[in-house]
């Protein structure tokens, strides 16, 4: 797509729950118009009553709903959208939906069809960032059998991680210290792999041990100029799915941050990478930072950042995708004020991690200074079976991290919710926890605090 301007009037909003509802609370206060697409499941959500027109597009499974492009393309041709926007999962990144959108006339609000293909790939990114410089662990091609496995894992090195080459979100990454191990690790995730993404391909990449999960929040227009937003940490993890965020990372040098960020605007710039996207590496002392993955969308995260910044993260990647400049969306460089925590409340069981559909006979969310609540439901609404288990995100932010910390913690013991099981003991248990307080923290902190339970 060109740089172009797209006016914009009214937006599908491709997606459910939570992000629905922050996408159209965007609208609302840029004068746009929303348009909601629900399943039989999501009729009695709130996000549903927000918008300005709301069109029921199916039965509840994902595949008859949220996920059929012909019938999102359907309504928006019905209601007259003039854009699309896709919030995250679902859509977001297949790079065929953002294509047969713009094809219609209408603006896919998200980054060109060419980069979610590109980077969608996992060793298709790999292979193309290290063409850029970017800093890499050890890793293979795409492999087509457990002895190919085998032979990549004697040259890169024991332990190593086996990846689904189009997956997302830690689905199927499974580690391997040996031989033994690296061929049970490879029949599970190419069964893992085949029911999740359409495709059993795996590769090896030199496990990490004990790294910290970092990401980069990226803007770019279409027009050559890339701002950094700078980073989150994102370590506090169970089975690779990130559970509290926070901004910005504590503990890791300035100059190490600073350099990376310099180093991933240089080359986002210098190809040609548009709208928005969060580059996401792995940093050890030993090794720095090394990249791990791009995501070619807005994340679930990205409320942490909006909050040491004061980003609209949301509006800035509707005025990219419409083509506006960096200069008109954000005339100044970004600045970071204080710290912000997130943590992501699910339904779910709080030790085994197993979802907890059912009713949400009491859903009371805490209110007060520095606190944000990003959720798609209110109380009497059902979490079912058929999505994502999460019900909320609580958002705290402070002068500093002990503060940010202090007021997440209070917010929690606040917060109010019957009829399901939810995880918030374990997120208290986390933040409560000596070694993330004293910021001994990477990805395997979360199995530390369950070992103790």
């Amino acid at each position: 797509m060109s740089g172009a301007p797209h006016p914009i009037r009214r937006v599908l909003v491709a997606n459910r729950g939570a992000v629905a509802a922050r996408v159209i609370r965007t609208l609302r206060r840029m004068g746009l118009e929303s348009v909601a697409v629900y399943s039989e499941a999501d009729a009695g959500l709130p996000y549903v009553r927000a918008a300005d027109q709301s069109v029921c597009i199916g039965p509840a499974p994902a595949a008859q709903s949220y996920l059929d492009q012909a019938r999102l393309l359907q309504v928006a041709r019905e209601t007259g959208a003039d854009a699309v926007h896709p919030g995250y999962g679902f859509l977001s990144e297949n790079a065929d939906f953002a294509e047969a959108v713009q094809r219609q006339g209408l603006c896919f609000i998200g980054p060109s069809p060419h980069w979610i293909r590109t980077l969608g790939h996992k060793t298709q990114a790999r292979a193309f960032m290290a063409a850029q410089g970017m800093p890499q662990a050890a890793s293979s091609a795409v492999l087509h059998s457990v002895q190919e496995a085998q032979a990549e894992a004697a040259r890169i090195g024991f332990p190593v991680l086996v990846k689904p080459a189009g997956g997302g979100g830690g689905i199927g990454m499974l580690p391997a210290h040996d031989a033994p191990q690296l061929e049970a690790a490879w029949s599970k995730a190419s069964g893992i792999a085949a029911k999740y993404f359409g495709t059993a391909e795996l590769y090896l990449e030199k496990l990490i041990e004990a790294p910290r999960h970092i990401e980069f929040q990226v803007l770019a227009d279409r027009h050559g100029e890339v701002r950094v937003l700078f980073e989150r940490d994102c370590s506090v993890q169970r089975r690779h799915q990130k559970v509290v965020e926070e901004a910005r990372p504590a503990g890791i040098p300035a100059q190490a941050l600073a350099d990376m960020r310099q180093l991933l605007a240089g080359l986002l710039a210098r190809t040609g990478y548009d709208v928005i996207g969060t580059v996401e590496m792995l940093y050890t002392p030993q090794h720095g930072f090394v990249f791990l993955e791009m995501n070619t969308r807005l994340q679930v995260e990205h409320a942490v950042t909006e909050e040491i910044t004061g980003i609209d993260i949301v509006e800035a990647q509707i005025r990219l995708a419409a083509g506006e400049r960096m200069r008109e969306v954000l005339p100044a460089e970004p600045v970071a004020r204080g710290h912000a925590i997130e943590a992501r409340i699910y339904a779910e069981d709080p030790v085994r991690f197993l979802p907890s559909p059912g009713r949400l006979d009491r859903f009371e969310m805490p209110q007060g200074e520095g606190l944000r609540v990003e959720t798609g439901y209110a109380q009497g609404c059902s979490v079912t079976p058929f999505y994502d288990p999460m019900v909320a995100k609580l958002v705290a932010h402070g002068s500093d991290r002990t503060q940010a910390i202090a007021r997440l913690r209070q917010a929690l013991a606040q917060t109010r919710i019957e009829g399901v099981k939810t995880n918030i003991p374990f997120i208290e248990r986390i933040l409560g926890h000596a070694d993330f307080l004293d910021l001994r923290i990477d990805t395997g902190i979360a199995q530390r605090v369950l070992a103790h339970l």
